[in-house]
């Protein structure tokens, strides 16, 4: 497999560090440790974006996750092993990737099932994620960027 082209974060000066800054900026501690990652992983199965998918399943495993809860995040509304406030952000991420879907994109339940287990700064980081890991998979998607290359 061969790129289109290298990512566009990484063709124009300056967006690769403003886009590391914004991610860095994300990790402040409003939102619970393994959140994060189980939303890159969510939203990068939507958008089939398989260079996210890749470097966020193995940074997740790295981080201590169970490969159970890896293997089970598409299927997260059937499998045991997420919390509550969990299920709130995955269904809440898939809203917000999915956008153009639904008459009502982020319907009420959804999103007061996640204001029920986040404050308001979590929530904002919580949006802040979703809509980050979109962009890169908007980025990476199109341009065919191969998994495993940022590894190496």
């Amino acid at each position: 497999m061969k790129s289109r082209i290298d990512n566009p974060a990484t063709i124009i000066p300056d967006v690769l560090p403003a886009l590391m800054a914004l991610g860095k900026t994300m990790r402040t501690g409003t939102l619970p440790v393994g959140t994060a990652p189980l939303v890159h992983i969510r939203a990068s199965q939507v958008n089939g974006c398989s260079f996210c998918l890749d470097m966020h399943v193995r940074e997740a495993k790295k981080a201590g996750e169970t490969d159970e809860r890896l293997f089970a995040v598409g299927a997260w509304r059937d499998a045991p092993y997420f919390t509550e406030a969990e299920r709130a952000a995955l269904a809440l991420t898939e809203a917000v990737t999915r956008l153009s879907d639904n008459p009502d994109p982020v319907p009420d339940a959804i999103w007061d099932e996640a204001a029920r287990h986040y404050d308001e700064p979590a929530l904002a980081a919580l949006l802040l994620e979703i809509a980050l890991i979109n962009l890169w998979n908007r980025l990476n998607v199109p341009t065919r960027t191969v998994a495993g290359t940022w590894a190496g």
